[in-house]
């Protein structure tokens, strides 16, 4: 783990949605800047399925000379959600009333769990305001979700997601995890830490990656040629690196409940209709959306950004797919810019 990156223990209950209630949690963060006297200046991050509160290592261009992240002048913070492997509390967590890990018994938890989840540690730090809320994907859903619920959020940039889970993308999560159930070594989720069931975990990824671009993309990057060594198509070999490489950091258990906890994923779920719920949202609301994205296509941004009283689209251009919201930082940066500007040019 990212040195940088610290765990707070908190003694604070935290009900999920699905009814269970943790008396402490265990919260890693990571920030960057100081927190100002009225502490108000902060810029949180919400990060995607596999990562983690080191947003400086996967948003690295959004922290580069030029980007809109600027610790000189922001306080800038990035939570590990719940049921990830990073440092929050999760499934590889103990369970204190058995001593052992949750793994496959850990909680169901939402995109709003993790809301409140993250809450948590914004309370303990005296948060009172948040400029803006920034997230891609699950990152984005969450970001979403904190610009309903929480009133400190000031403004929201949201990238590559809508305003619910689709069919499709639910589709494509149980895939995945289908994967993993057919492991040998899952047996029902629990399983021996000395062997996790990587096979299954590195079969979801493979399948992950393929939705996280475009047959473009893969046919410029690999064409037809075949790795010299493995004896493989160059794209077999990159998929089972993929593959392998998230199996050797990733728990498949974190895997499955983030994965279900993106198929949550509804803004109109207990609360009436999208045109209600997201109409009463007047906050300033940043919406990106890449016209090569698969997995999210971009006539979900659009909606969105429709249903939004306040928001700002932008359709940007790459051959990246879904995965562009992590490679496009220029791009990015150009509109998080304009967008930013716009609201303290409101707020002076």
């Amino acid at each position: 783990m990212n040195k940088n990156i610290k765990i707070t223990t908190l003694n604070k209950s935290w009900t999920t949605e699905s009814g269970y209630t943790f008396s402490k949690v265990d919260i890693a963060w990571k920030s960057w800047g100081t927190l100002n006297k009225s502490r108000d200046n902060v810029i949180l991050i919400c990060h995607a399925l596999t990562g983690h509160a080191a947003a400086d290592e996967w948003f690295s261009g959004l922290f580069a000379e030029g980007g809109i992240l600027d610790p000189e002048k922001q306080f800038i913070l990035c939570i590990n959600i719940p049921g990830s492997c990073y440092g929050s509390t999760g499934p590889a967590s103990i369970n204190p009333e058995t001593n052992e890990p949750w793994q496959t018994n850990f909680p169901d938890i939402t995109i709003r769990d993790i809301v409140g989840f993250q809450q948590l540690l914004l309370d303990e730090l005296g948060i009172q305001g948040i400029e803006l809320v920034i997230g891609g994907s699950l990152g984005g859903m969450t970001a979403l979700e904190f610009a309903i619920i929480d009133d400190r959020v000031e403004a929201a940039a949201l990238f590559a997601m809508g305003k619910a889970h689709s069919p499709w993308a639910i589709g494509i999560s149980e895939a995945q995890r289908l994967a993993i159930y057919a492991d040998e070594n899952w047996n029902n989720g629990f399983y021996d830490p000395k062997s996790p069931p990587t096979k299954g975990l590195a079969a979801a990824r493979a399948m992950a990656m393929i939705t996280y671009r475009t047959p473009g993309n893969y046919t410029q990057k690999f064409g037809r040629e075949i790795h010299p060594e493995k004896k493989l198509y160059q794209v077999e070999s990159y998929l089972n690196y993929q593959g392998e490489k998230l199996a050797g950091r990733f728990d498949a258990n974190s895997y499955i409940t983030l994965t279900k906890a993106m198929d949550s994923h509804d803004v109109s779920r207990g609360r009436g209709r999208f045109e209600e719920v997201l109409g009463n949202l007047h906050k300033p609301v940043l919406v990106v959306g890449f016209e090569s994205d698969l997995l999210y296509p971009f006539k979900e941004q659009q909606e969105l950004a429709e249903l939004l009283p306040n928001s700002r689209l932008a359709e940007l251009k790459s051959p990246y797919g879904h995965d562009a919201f992590l490679i496009e930082f220029n791009q990015l940066n150009t509109e998080l810019y304009s967008f930013y500007h716009s609201l303290n040019e409101v707020q002076s």
